[in-house]
């Protein structure tokens, strides 16, 4: 499967760092990220992917004129006139069933008993409801039909119709829905429930899509440990892991979570290469700053002597790590590695810089291997008005992301929690990211911000 182009990153000269923007990190990953290669899969197979052809209808749907409702079919002229006191009187001929094959005709005065979905016999020009005859019962309006099971002799004597009907009444022509020939659904559609059902509807058993990407997330730290375990001195459960999986599995991918891996640059290169067979994107939390137990930048930069650039090729990968010109998340990893080029994005350990950072970078590059267009890649923004106490301060030459409360109705946004990048509660409350571009250090009360929609 194509996954990546192998990446060639800038650096600035002597092999010092530069600070990279968001924009020129994101358009680094998203230039690197390639569509996976369509396959062919069965239709529940094909849900939430990518469909990579246009669609057609091989024949029309429905396929035959049906009725829309139990009742009988009739011709408008037996039944022309009809009323309470003044019921038609007609004969009935025999049942009509969703599936059936041989039908009546139904001639002057007769009428056939049909059920909803049943093709329409020949000669019946209309359906008239159960409820506007007496249902073969000789009595007063009928409120349903007996089962036929029970009832076999309901099929024939006679039925009441106490209303007229126009031509075509409760009919559903053939070709109402869609036309053969017609386009069912475009290349680049996502395969939701409904177009399923559509593809099933004319006959579709498989269908050709680009597979949801294979996600695979490693949180890293001694630290860390299994929610329903116990604590102990120093430790804190992993929840990083958990909150990529779900958003990796929210953007459309199939996630696997492994296990929080210690702070040891060997064991992690060895988990890293035994999940690359599963895996179409890796994503890291933690590990990725200039701690003395970064292990995940020691376990995939090459340590240089004459002190060059962090960026190392390693088993066929390239990974880079970059610092941002953003808050949360300034310490960020991208490249690829094995022999697939598999890519690989390195995010933060602290849990909002960690999702903050997948929102901006991990969720575009996995609908980039969806094959989604660029336009779809990315969270929806807009413009609100922000509704605070008090200004929202931002550092300089810095973009910040602050958690947010998004008011549809009224148009504005409210800051939730603090601005740390530890404060995961307040991220459970937050529905938006408000974000203060770099130029900006202050943001007053009734000032428009552009704001991420996160659901």
């Amino acid at each position: 499967m194509s996954k990546t182009d192998a990446p060639q990153h800038p650096r600035s000269a002597g092999g010092t760092q530069r600070l990279w923007s968001v924009d020129e990190h994101l358009a680094d990953v998203l230039a690197t990220v390639r569509p996976l290669e369509p396959i062919e899969l069965q239709l529940l197979d094909a849900q939430g992917c990518v469909l990579v052809e246009d669609v057609t209808v091989p024949v029309a749907l429905p396929p035959f004129d049906n009725s829309s409702m139990d009742g009988y079919a009739v011709r408008t002229a037996d039944v022309q006139g009809a009323s309470e006191e003044f019921p038609a009187v007609l004969t009935v001929i025999g049942d009509v069933a969703a599936g059936s094959g041989d039908l009546p005709t139904v001639g002057p005065g007769q009428a056939a008993r049909i059920m909803t979905g049943a093709p329409l016999p020949p000669g019946a020009e209309a359906v008239v409801p159960v409820e506007w005859t007496d249902g073969g019962s000789g009595g007063g309006a009928a409120s349903g039909m007996t089962p036929a099971s029970e009832s076999p002799e309901g099929a024939a004597g006679e039925v009441r119709v106490h209303r007229a009907a126009e031509a075509r009444a409760h009919v559903r022509s053939r070709g109402s829905d869609v036309q053969a020939g017609d386009l069912a659904l475009a290349a680049g559609t996502v395969l939701g429930p409904p177009q399923i059902a559509l593809l099933a509807a004319i006959g579709r058993g498989t269908v050709r899509v680009r597979p949801r990407p294979r996600v695979v997330v490693l949180s890293t730290g001694s630290e860390l440990v299994q929610p329903g375990e116990a604590l102990t001195a120093g430790t804190i459960y992993d929840s990083n892991s958990f909150a990529l999986a779900a958003a990796a599995r929210d953007a459309g991918a199939i996630a696997y979570r492994v296990g929080a891996v210690a702070d040891d640059a060997d064991t992690l290169r060895s988990t890293i290469e035994d999940q690359l067979i599963r895996a179409d994107l890796l994503v890291t939390t933690g590990g990725v700053s200039v701690g003395a137990y970064d292990v995940v930048k020691e376990a995939l930069t090459a340590v240089s002597t004459g002190g060059g650039a962090d960026g190392v090729d390693i088993d066929g990968a390239g990974i880079d790590f970059r610092k941002l010109a953003m808050q949360p998340g300034k310490p960020q990893g991208f490249g690829t590695i094995g022999p697939d080029h598999t890519p690989l994005l390195a995010l933060p350990g602290n849990p909002v810089s960690c999702y903050v950072s997948f929102e901006l970078f991990v969720r575009p590059a996995i609908r980039a291997l969806m094959g989604l267009p660029a336009s779809e890649v990315s969270r929806p923004s807009l413009r609100a008005v922000l509704e605070a106490d008090k200004a929202i301060g931002s550092p300089a030459g810095r973009r910040q992301f602050l958690r947010g409360k998004y008011d549809a109705q009224n148009g504005t946004v409210s800051p939730v929690g603090g601005s740390g990048s530890h404060l995961i509660a307040a991220l459970a409350h937050a529905d938006s990211l408000m974000v203060v571009p770099e130029d900006v250090t202050s943001v007053e009360p009734g000032a428009e911000v552009e704001v991420i929609l996160l659901g």
